[in-house]
């Protein structure tokens, strides 16, 4: 076997910064081109949301197999081939003549960038000395959260100079140079001897699938209320078969947690309204506001942007305040600017209105994501936090589907893409339901830290 020279920290944070940057990035870089893909396919808003949840899904459907699968293989070795299936999928997505075949490469996507991030964390936690751990995982994180930032506004002006099929060509190169030097300078490490429960794995996946596909169908048949209701019940079926096990997938004792419950229940909320936004705001953007591409991706940075400033700072106010009060004054936040434009959107849409409940709701989103994330992983002990991750990222994940998919249908409860008006009513609808959701988060918040305080 080949052995490595030791390993510099700066290759070691750059190289597993990277894959987390292109998955967060291709998370939102479709945005601001979903415009576009709808005009270009001819398809309704019903299949295009797809696009975007296909990926997300797919990745908190597939992520806490992955996991496995590095303490299975090696964590660099499913590293690189994770990023080697997320190259594959943009590729299949680039050259994609139809929105069938871009949200099955959308699938793929998704399954290589569903071990990028716990893989990515893994190397980096246990490659770096302990007395710079701390400072490498803060800018491991915010080169993540640039991910978010930049997405939209990247694929805006990709979009305005070439075509939506160049937000998936420009990972090839980028994911192909990773690989090569992923395999020259990541450090090596052992395969274990875990077993990964193939049968948990496949019911995580179903589960997961089955029941964002009933939520998305807006004409509620039968069909897809049976999918959705057998969703549910794959996903008790999961649960009752981790009773018992000696390493369960999801392990049920974590969940005797009020933080841990009240988190992960309130990551969701947070994000389905999140995703719900972020997927109809560019198009109302561009649908009735009349912006390019590139413009629309400019015009979320006050709602984006507000990471670079407030997370930071949320860090700080969760150690001094708590973590129960930071996330609840952010879904609340949240919730306010969002219910501030969906009141006020109508008539004549104008973007200047957009920009002060924006940073708002940017601000909350800021805060909350930090404190939830701290909350989950302080519930449970030290060893078992990667577990807790996944967790927490499949929550995160989930709930983002689910908010889309839940968006949608009210959006044309109240709406559609046939006019500008028509599509301001849907909107404005969307925009009231994402608050509603994010302040739902709110009793869940409350719950943190009620164990502690007995």
């Amino acid at each position: 076997m080949r052995k490595h020279k030791p390993t510099s920290s700066f290759w070691i944070l750059g190289l597993t910064s990277l894959g987390f940057f292109m998955s967060m990035m291709d998370s939102m870089i479709v945005t601001t081109a979903s415009t576009a893909i709808r005009h270009d396919f001819g398809i309704s808003i019903t299949s295009l949301q797809w696009a975007l949840n296909a990926y997300n899904v797919t990745i908190a459907a597939v992520l806490l197999v992955g996991a496995a699968l590095g303490n299975r293989f090696g964590h660099r070795t499913v590293y690189m081939a994770g990023m080697a299936v997320f190259v594959l999928g943009s590729l299949m997505a680039a050259l994609s003549g139809s929105i069938a075949v871009l949200i099955a490469a959308r699938v793929v996507q998704g399954v290589g960038a569903s071990v990028l991030t716990p893989m990515s964390m893994t190397i980096l936690a246990s490659g770096t000395p302990p007395e710079r751990r701390g400072k490498a995982l803060g800018i491991y994180s915010g080169i993540g959260g640039l991910g978010l930032i930049v997405g939209p506004a990247l694929g805006g002006l990709i979009v305005s100079q070439l075509t939506w099929q160049w937000i998936f060509w420009i990972n090839i190169p980028i994911g192909l140079a990773g690989i090569w030097l992923s395999h020259k300078y990541l450090p090596e490490d052992t395969p274990g001897n875990g077993r990964i429960n193939l049968v948990d794995a496949v019911l995580v996946i179903i589960a997961s699938v089955a029941l964002i596909l009933g939520l998305s169908d807006k004409s509620w048949s039968r069909f897809s209320i049976v999918l959705g209701l057998a969703g549910v019940a794959l996903w008790a079926v999961l649960m009752l078969r981790q009773r018992g096990q000696s390493n369960p997938m999801i392990p049920l004792s974590f969940f005797r947690s009020p933080s841990f419950d009240g988190g992960n229940l309130a990551t969701f909320l947070l994000y389905a309204s999140m995703y719900g936004v972020v997927f109809f705001l560019p198009q109302q953007l561009q649908v009735v506001g009349g912006a390019k591409a590139l413009v629309a991706g400019l015009e979320l940075l006050p709602w984006t942007g507000t990471l670079v400033v407030v997370a930071p700072l949320a860090g700080k106010w969760v150690d001094r305040f708590g973590e129960r009060m930071v996330a609840a004054l952010g879904l609340f936040l949240q919730g306010l600017g969002y219910f501030w434009i969906g009141l006020t959107t109508g008539g004549e849409f104008t973007y200047a209105a957009l920009v002060l409940p924006l940073i708002i709701s940017g601000a909350g989103l800021s805060m909350a994501g930090p404190a939830l994330q701290k909350a989950v992983l302080g519930a449970v002990p030290s060893a078992d936090s990667g577990k807790a991750s996944g967790i927490y990222n499949m929550s995160r994940l989930l709930g983002g589907a689910v908010g889309v998919a839940v968006s949608v249908l009210v959006f044309y409860a109240r709406g559609s893409a046939s006019s500008p008006a028509a599509f301001t009513s849907g909107f404005k609808a969307a925009m009231l339901t994402a608050a509603v959701l994010s302040l739902l988060g709110l009793p869940a918040a409350a719950a943190i830290g009620r164990s502690e305080s007995k």
